[in-house]
């Protein structure tokens, strides 16, 4: 009798086997793995129902807030756990971004997630023992495909770690600032103190150098040693100083629509007597009338015959140096300054604008600072330009400088449909308004307006020093003064004309393309009359004119242009 066996299973009977097993499998892990994250202490997970009310509580929050769940579900709401002040803040500026009144508490907190928008905030977290530390908390609406929002989910870490790194980063940011401003302020002191001795040294040796009886030959040699070193001394002051001052954030600047044709040509009287004594050929470009950039006009002419001074310095003998103007992309002027020199190699292109670098030029004859183009790429950079070089050694270099393009001064008044008339005044004197301002199309531009009134003349001075003079001489009834000058600061002629008793009861108007409301508040606390910011409005400026005229006529130095009805 043969043994009975039980039956094999149906190749279906074992995969479906098979696939029971893996869902059983499966939902272990997926169980494993949620126990795993609501156990996790790293993190504090917090769901709520769809009113706000906690309805989990894992282990992360536990550790981290000091409530054992049981004290919190079906209690309390995520909002009572953070800084009530920052809930409410979190509040006004969601009413005042989306224009919608919020209440302040855990609805402020869900509004973003509510309209299915996962929403990262930063807020403090308040402990059970009234401890506060910062965290981020990432929070999710939770949805039912039947029942809609059925709840919300916070994920929130800890963020100690990174608010003491941040706090200790921006301390010492602020340390090196300051370290920095007070660095900048010792040489900027200190360049001043030199310049004392200095001009003894260099003031006393000239004398001796030009006096009597002649000097003998080891004495002129001596001489011209002390005047050479004295000389290049004084340059090393002024360049640290201009460098301490752009360091220190003092460096004030006017930028404002400046010629180029005529900085170029005052640039190119400057250098062609050093470019003959050495046999180097000098072309510039001949540039249309309209050519305006936006720049300081002194601190552009300082960059430009820095570069032209370094191209003919270090050119080889009997070489060239030509001066190129092109417009590489819309509303930008590109100026080059081409030499036919030694050439730089890579690495010492990238070392180019290091303070004190020279290059190794320290060895060769030409004296130098070795900060002067790292001044010149400083002063470029605060116009809103840009500075860089092209170098081929053996063939020569290529420094540009690009300056955004500007209209014409005259091209940016106040135009109204028919311009003003001319007003004469029967009977009335010829009164003097002296401008003080060193650029020529704004002097121009003022001279213009000014020629629309047959009782006014206007008298102009290129600087400071010469406006003092003027008004000396002159009484002007009403002096513009711009404020950025070559010399002397236009705030500082001020103060020089207040303290002369012929000049103290002038009304001075400043006239400035230096327009933040501190530098406007600057000039007023300083003295100035009025203080009219560039582009210039053409009634703003007569209304101006008109009221100082008042004062000045009155002999009443002290009024303000707000007295004046």
């Amino acid at each position: 009798m043969s043994e009975l066996r039980p039956a094999e299973p149906t190749p279906l009977a074992k995969t479906r086997e098979l696939t029971e097993a893996g869902h059983r499998s499966a939902l272990l892990k997926a169980g494993a793995l949620q126990n795993a994250i609501l156990n996790s202490a790293n993190f504090s997970i917090i769901a709520t129902d769809e009113l706000g009310v906690i309805q989990i509580f894992n282990v992360g929050a536990e550790h981290m807030l000091g409530y054992q769940a049981e004290e919190v579900i079906n209690r309390v709401s995520p909002s009572d756990l953070h800084d009530p002040m920052e809930v409410t803040a979190r509040a006004v500026a969601l009413s005042t971004e989306l224009d919608t009144p919020i209440a302040p508490g855990f609805e402020a907190l869900a509004f973003k997630a509510s309209r299915g928008i996962e929403d990262i905030y930063e807020l403090t977290y308040i402990r059970k023992d009234g401890s506060r530390f910062p965290a981020v908390v990432s929070i999710t609406a939770l949805r039912d495909d039947a029942a809609g929002l059925i709840g919300y989910l916070l994920i929130g870490t800890d963020n100690s770690a990174r608010k003491r790194v941040e706090m200790q980063l921006n301390e010492a940011v602020a340390a090196a600032e300051k370290a920095n401003l007070a660095k900048s302020d010792f040489l900027s002191s200190m360049s001043h103190e030199l310049r004392t001795p200095l001009n003894a040294i260099l003031g006393f040796a000239q004398l001796v150098e030009s006096g009597l009886p002649a000097l003998t030959p080891a004495q002129k040699r001596s001489i011209d040693q002390i005047l050479k070193a004295g000389w290049y001394l004084l340059e090393l002051i002024n360049e640290i100083l201009d460098l301490a001052l752009i360091e220190s954030g003092k460096l004030s600047l006017s930028v404002e629509p400046v010629s180029l044709q005529e900085v170029l040509l005052e640039c190119r009287s400057m250098v062609e007597s050093q470019a003959r004594q050495r046999s180097i050929g000098m072309a510039f470009p001949r540039l249309p009338a309209q050519s305006y950039v936006k720049a300081d006009r002194t601190r552009l002419k300082q960059v430009l015959i820095n570069l032209l001074f370094n191209a003919i310095k270090y050119n080889q003998p009997s070489g060239h140096v030509s001066v190129e103007c092109a417009e590489p992309t819309p509303g930008t002027l590109r100026i080059s300054v081409r030499d036919t020199g030694a050439g730089l190699t890579p690495e010492q292109v990238s070392q180019l604008f290091q303070p004190f670098n020279r290059l190794g030029q320290e060895r060769g004859k030409e004296e130098g600072t070795g900060i002067g183009l790292v001044v010149t790429q400083r002063l470029v950079e605060l116009m809103g330009g840009e500075i860089g070089v092209d170098s081929t050694k053996g063939v020569g270099s290529v420094f540009w400088v690009e300056m955004a393009m500007a209209t014409a001064p005259g091209l940016s008044l106040e135009i109204s449909a028919e311009p003003p008339p001319i007003q004469t005044l029967e009977g009335v004197e010829i009164q003097t308004v002296l401008y003080v301002e060193d650029n020529p199309a704004n002097l121009e531009l003022v001279e213009q307006i000014i020629a629309r009134r047959t009782n006014l003349r206007l008298l102009g001075a290129a600087d400071a020093s010469l406006g003092i003079e003027f008004a000396r001489v002159y009484k002007p009834r009403v002096i513009l003064m711009d404020i950025n000058l070559p010399g002397i600061s236009g705030t500082e002629a001020l103060k020089v004309l207040r303290g002369d008793p012929a000049t103290a009861h002038i009304p001075i108007i400043a006239l400035s393309a230096n327009a933040v409301p501190r530098d406007i508040q600057r000039g007023m606390e300083a003295g100035f009359f009025n203080y009219i910011t560039k582009p210039i409005k053409v009634s703003q400026l007569m209304d101006a004119i008109d009221a100082a005229l008042v004062v000045s006529n009155l002999g009443q130095p002290d009024v303000s242009p707000q007295d004046i009805t």
